[in-house]
């Protein structure tokens, strides 16, 4: 049976803790427009939960690394761009270039805080270029991979009502990630009232849901289909949704579609954990849940969508993050054609012994 979740409630303690660090660090004029700018990302800009907090911790990271080296407690004059690069200069070998780019996308938009609220002259992160940093291709599972990953998720006979439910909740939301392209974290912030049956007005004829997506990243909603399997599989889980109450006091989430077994909404983490378990029961290797959605574009572009449909069933801003797919989609093709004779020369010649002879 699964076990108890720590999601939202264990990084809303490590959330709180860099807050209070960061704080005692810095002075209170400082602190205060750090609890601004956050604000502002929340409230205003609407980016994502996830994105405000990688860009506190990422922040108050710079700042107790200030405050170490000025051994005292710094105010706005210490943000100078002395401070921002040995920050960075300090994280060269130690962190991948990604993540040191990632740091600085955070300060800079930090310090454009500062200087649009007149608080600093010059936005001095700008000054500094990033490094170079390649993003890796996307993982994806092969078509037969990720069948033979969900349909290994099915309850055993003489299974209790409580591990039967646990099961139909982890097949649901898995195929329900692949089948709708899904974010993990838009997945577990699904309310019950976001699934509808198809739109009379597509008359498609096949069976399949509506998946409505409220504050994906960029705070942006869409809509997206998912197929018969996943409306299957969601089916057979919200027959038994309601065992998952809690086991001492019965309560349970009344809006949240997939829930844990404490009857609260279902975190991040413990999708993590449903993936692991998944892998590891069906022989396959252990990765992400983001790689079901990447499979999910992987998939339909190998099967002739287009980049800019598929971005629209994303939710990217970006057709250039989409296409990102193509060059893992061409990578994909070929790798299998290698398997061809005549694929590479050199293997062909080394096979047939013989040397080109044309001149």
């Amino acid at each position: 049976m699964s076990t108890d979740e720590p999601s939202a409630t264990s990084s809303g303690k490590s959330f709180g803790k860099a807050s209070r660090e960061s704080s005692a660090e810095c002075s209170e004029p400082l602190a205060s427009q750090l609890a601004a700018y956050l604000t502002e990302l929340r409230d205003v800009r609407r980016v994502s939960k996830e994105t405000v907090r990688a860009y506190h911790c990422n922040v108050a990271e710079f700042l107790r690394f200030v405050a170490q080296r000025r051994q005292r407690t710094i105010g706005l004059a210490d943000l100078d761009l002395w401070a921002v690069r040995g920050f960075l200069a300090q994280r060269h070998g130690q962190e991948k270039p990604l993540t040191t780019s990632r740091k600085l996308s955070a300060l800079r938009s930090f310090f454009e805080f500062l200087r649009r609220n007149k608080l600093i002259e010059e936005n001095v992160a700008k000054l500094l270029q990033r490094r170079k940093a390649e993003l890796p291709l996307p993982e994806f599972f092969t078509p037969e991979q990720a069948t033979a990953l969900l349909e290994q998720l099915a309850p055993c006979d003489g299974d209790e009502p409580r591990r039967r439910a646990v099961t139909l909740r982890d097949r649901a939301i898995l195929e329900l990630i692949y089948g709708a392209g899904l974010r993990v974290s838009e997945a577990v912030s699904l309310d019950l009232g976001h699934i509808s049956d198809e739109d009379p007005a597509l008359a498609s004829g096949e069976p399949i849901l509506l998946v409505r997506v409220l504050h994906g990243k960029g705070r942006k909603d869409r809509l997206v289909p998912a197929g018969a399997k996943a409306k299957a599989a969601l089916s057979e889980y919200l027959s038994v949704r309601h065992i998952l109450a809690h086991p001492a006091t019965e309560n349970m989430h009344p809006s949240a579609l997939f829930l844990s077994v404490r009857g609260q909404r279902l975190g991040v983490r413990e999708v993590r954990r449903i993936l692991d378990r998944a892998t590891q029961q069906s022989g396959l290797s252990p990765s992400h849940p983001h790689a079901l959605r990447h499979s999910y574009a992987t998939h339909l572009l190998g099967s002739g969508a287009d980049l800019r449909s598929i971005q629209e069933l994303l939710g990217h801003q970006n057709l250039s993050t989409t296409a990102r797919y193509a060059h893992v989609d061409l990578q994909y093709l070929w790798d299998q054609y290698q398997h061809h004779p005549h694929a590479l020369v050199s293997s062909s010649s080394e096979r047939t012994g013989r040397k080109d002879s044309s001149r």
